[in-house]
């Protein structure tokens, strides 16, 4: 007798392992944001902004809307995680071997964020989960007429037959983010042969994985060689095909993709990639922070200044000799490329708060005026970016301004995601700001979604 009702567990059971299995699905199609480590840097926000803006137009969205972010992870990928935001993992800027195969893959996240797909997902769960219960339902009932094998093949083929649709589901997806992008390319007159080339990357590694060619049925996405063949025509067909990429992009693509190898490799790897015969601007980039990361500043700034004496204007060069100097304990020397760097880049708060440290790291009270006028102006334009409120709170501290240091303290925490310690800072704040001030009703704002945030977690 007690049979039935076994099965019936273990029917329940295989309910939950499919609800869980879309679940993951859809974190590993995603890869949330939050859970990742997001690299900051000026010149590669610029760069990619740059190269993603005649996307973003020709998709009929605003660019200061969209964000592209970078991600500090090694795997090949690009992902929508909600909102316009648009996350490349660093991987993938390393297997790129020009702009214009970034290019491609932004498109494609952007046909994503334009038919909505995020926010379309629970369309194929709920799909996929009506199959899995209809085929639980009457799986159960066989067990209980006593067909225990019938009813657990019931419930197998339901569970393949759910699954089979969530996939097709997303393969959908992938394959309408496909055709969106390659109109979105061909709308902003570049060319789609970068993105046929990183598929034939992707195909490749398909390859070495040895993933079969045949069938992409339990696939989340297309196989890259279907995907090409669904491209080629289109891309072949369009105006943009022969389009070149602005040699002058290229240039800058070339710059960050060494910057970026030489900053989140091991030193000896980037050291054998980019060996010291290697003259060029791109290699001296990823030497000079492979050399510094191995605590080798002497080796690091004669790269720095071999860079800055080939490209005397350029901010970023000088940001990097001034990074190498504060960095190896010498923030005094620092300030002179910082100061230069934020002249020329007067739009890029990432590099004034890296000025704002250098000066409050000289422990010269002389310098502490200007840090906080530099650290005040870099939030304003990025208030994303706790270091920047770190070091502000360092400034205010030093005046004696605790309720400003509260503050930026909070403004900190709320970044991090730590609520309980940014609502204690911001009630510290308030308790020494006058009421209804713009700084008071900033400090009752960090205060109120703190306060729910501690709730929240208290719940669970």
């Amino acid at each position: 007798m007690a049979e039935p009702s076994l099965r019936a567990a273990g029917a329940t059971r295989m309910l939950a392992r499919f609800v869980l299995l879309l679940t993951l699905s859809f974190a590993l199609a995603f890869r949330p944001a939050m859970a990742q480590s997001i690299l900051r840097d000026a010149e590669t926000e610029a760069l990619l902004h740059d190269m993603s803006t005649p996307l973003i137009e020709a998709a009929g969205l605003r660019p200061e809307n969209v964000e592209i972010v970078l991600i500090h992870d090694r795997s090949i990928n690009a992902f929508v995680a909600g909102g316009q935001a648009v996350y490349i993992h660093s991987g993938l800027i390393e297997a790129a071997d020009n702009a214009n195969e970034v290019q491609g893959v932004i498109a494609h996240e952007l046909g994503h964020i334009t038919g909505g797909h995020i926010v379309r997902f629970d369309e194929g769960a709920k799909a996929a989960t009506g199959i899995m219960i209809l085929s639980l339902l009457l799986g159960a009932a066989a067990m209980a007429a006593g067909s225990g094998d019938a009813g657990a093949g019931i419930l197998a083929a339901g569970q393949q037959a759910a699954l089979g649709k969530f996939l097709a589901f997303t393969r959908t997806q992938e394959s309408s983010a496909d055709q969106a992008g390659a109109g979105f390319l061909n709308k902003a007159g570049i060319s789609g042969k970068g993105s046929i080339a990183f598929f034939k990357k992707l195909q490749n590694q398909e390859f070495r994985l040895a993933i079969p060619q045949n069938d992409s049925y339990a696939r989340t996405h297309p196989l890259s060689g279907e995907r090409i063949q669904a491209l080629e025509n289109t891309y072949h067909n369009s105006p943009a095909w022969d389009a070149k990429t602005d040699p002058k992009l290229e240039e800058r693509f070339q710059l960050v993709k060494a910057k970026l190898s030489g900053f989140v490799n091991d030193p000896r790897m980037t050291l054998v990639k980019y060996p010291e015969t290697d003259k060029t601007l791109p290699a001296r980039y990823a030497r000079a922070y492979a050399w510094h990361k191995s605590a080798y500043p002497d080796k690091a700034l004669a790269e720095a200044d071999a860079l800055i004496g080939a490209r005397p204007d350029n901010p970023y060069f000088l940001e990097l000799k001034g990074q190498i100097l504060l960095e190896s304990g010498r923030p005094a020397e620092a300030l002179g490329s910082l100061r230069s760097a934020v002249q020329l880049a007067p739009g890029q708060p990432l590099i004034a708060s890296m000025l704002g440290h250098a000066l409050i790291a000289t422990e010269d009270e002389t310098n502490f005026a200007e840090a906080k006028r530099v650290l005040r102006a870099a939030v304003a334009r990025d208030n994303d970016n706790p270091f920047a409120w770190y070091q502000l709170g360092i400034v205010y501290d030093r005046e004696g301004d605790q309720a400003r240091a509260a503050l930026a303290t909070a403004e900190r925490y709320n970044l991090e995601g730590r609520p309980r310690l940014a609502m204690a800072s911001a009630e510290a704040a308030m308790s020494g700001i006058p009421t209804g001030t713009p700084d008071w009703i900033r400090a009752q704002d960090i205060a109120m979604v703190s306060r729910a945030a501690v709730e929240k977690e208290k719940k669970r």
